[in-house]
């Protein structure tokens, strides 16, 4: 397949074809190039696509320029997108769109949604569209890490495209100030704590952790990096009250309470690269997703790396996939899918990741010219990519809302000094297996 290759510039993008891409790509080959201009004389098709954003930066602007180019390139199919406020904003009005028989045709969701929707009979299975495109040679170009959300029971529901993992981006001229050696972070939870005691003085923090709305996505990176994961790969267990479990929520808590080198209570998730950028924590573990944004704007030298481990490395993987929905006309699915295939195509993904700091969802899009060209200039950008090989499943079930508010809110008891650990987790334990009982018959 000849490879559609992009380039953006500000917030506009310009996309051309260009045959000698094919060199810098390993796309599956099909009958038409990527991005070619679609028979002006078939049927004309709107898609409606809902898509969020979770992080800082001009992303609105990006996607529809996206969607703007991928209507030029294929004139009988216009592309509407709809911002829809955040990941949860996205995901209420896509379900009030399917409970209503309105659903949209195309949308990017967290990928934790797939048990949700699957719940609703709200998405189609992808396989026979990929199929077309190579079946298992086309998938296996995407991250397995990435995969692992896409897919339940033998077959694939959702295709990876603004997808993260959780890094650690450290201020390099505060750690220089403290007598750290500001090329190496710390690797271990001892030397987090032991760093982060050196770091907080002057009103500064050694350390900040987001807890609104991602408090069990936290969680998950002391899980991993302590065991194992917190729930079983179908969707209808969970493990939360586990030892291990336990004794990551206690070191996260100590952190503030015992340790004093980070604030107490509920953190903001969108204050936490505010305080950073300012100035006033000198590291914070936040997703890869805001990369670009930390790069355009700290006033000073930083350092992203993987998370400090424990027993081992880890961290959940986060962001959205495209899924395409049920309720919907055929036309409108396999054009849907055109889009989709656009989307995530090598050049696109590559460029995608420049421009945001998420991670290229494959791995094709590493071995792009301006890929190369930005990492050997930017090497912090392959951190996320390079700590996949550590990453797993963020936590997604069955009734996956009940499920993560019975975690969050424990998790945020625990912080907020009026609950111990291990009562949190019990108790998070018991709510999940209620709301995860008539999954279990």
């Amino acid at each position: 397949m000849r490879s559609l290759t992009t380039k953006m510039i500000g917030l506009t993008l310009c996309v051309s074809m260009l045959a000698a891409c094919a060199k810098t790509t390993t796309e599956p080959s099909a009958a038409a190039p990527a991005g070619a201009p679609t028979d002006t004389k078939a049927e004309k098709v709107e898609l409606s696509f809902y898509y969020p954003i979770a992080v800082g930066g001009p992303l609105t602007a990006t996607i529809e320029s996206m969607a703007q180019e991928f209507t030029k390139l294929n004139p009988n199919i216009t592309v509407k997108p709809v911002y829809t406020g955040s990941y949860a904003d996205t995901a209420v009005k896509t379900q009030a769109g399917v409970q209503s028989k309105n659903p949209p045709d195309v949308a990017v969701l967290q990928s934790t949604e797939l048990f949700s929707l699957l719940d609703m009979n709200a998405i189609v299975p992808l396989d026979d569209f990929i199929a077309k495109e190579g079946g298992d040679k086309y998938l296996s170009d995407f991250y397995p890490a990435f995969m692992s959300n896409s897919q339940t029971g033998g077959k694939t529901y959702s295709i990876p495209f603004q997808r993260s993992t959780i890094v650690l981006y450290y201020n390099k001229d505060l750690f220089k100030a403290a007598g750290l050696d500001p090329e190496k972070a710390p690797q271990t939870w001892d030397e987090m704590k032991d760093y982060a005691s050196k770091l907080t003085k002057n009103g500064v923090w050694g350390l900040e952790i987001p807890v609104t709305g991602y408090a069990y996505w936290m969680m998950q990176t002391f899980a991993l990096q302590n065991g194992k994961n917190l729930m079983s790969e179908d969707g209808k267990k969970v493990m939360f009250n586990t030892p291990e479990n336990v004794q990551g929520l206690q070191y996260w808590s100590d952190l503030a309470k015992k340790d004093k080198v980070m604030p107490e209570g509920v953190t903001e998730w969108g204050t936490v690269p505010s305080d950073f950028l300012e100035g006033k924590t000198a590291m914070m573990y936040h997703t890869t997703g805001n990369l670009s944004n930390v790069k355009k704007n700290a006033k000073f030298n930083f350092g992203v790396s993987f998370l400090p481990k424990n027993k081992n490395f880890g961290s959940p993987t986060g962001g959205g996939n495209f899924y395409i929905f049920k309720d919907i006309d055929k036309k409108k699915q396999e054009a849907a899918w055109k889009f989709v295939k656009f989307m995530t195509e090598t050049e696109l993904a590559a460029q995608w990741s420049i421009d945001t700091g998420y991670v290229a969802v494959k791995k094709s899009a590493y071995d792009t010219e301006r890929m190369k060209k930005y990492a050997a200039e930017f090497p912090a950008a392959l951190i996320a990519r390079d700590q996949l090989q550590y990453a797993a499943a963020e936590l997604s079930t069955h009734n996956n809302g009940k499920v993560m508010k019975a975690l969050n809110d424990p998790i945020q008891a625990v912080l907020t000094g009026s609950m111990a650990p291990a009562e949190a987790l019990q108790k998070a334990q018991e709510e999940a297996d209620k709301a995860l009982a008539p999954f279990n018959k």
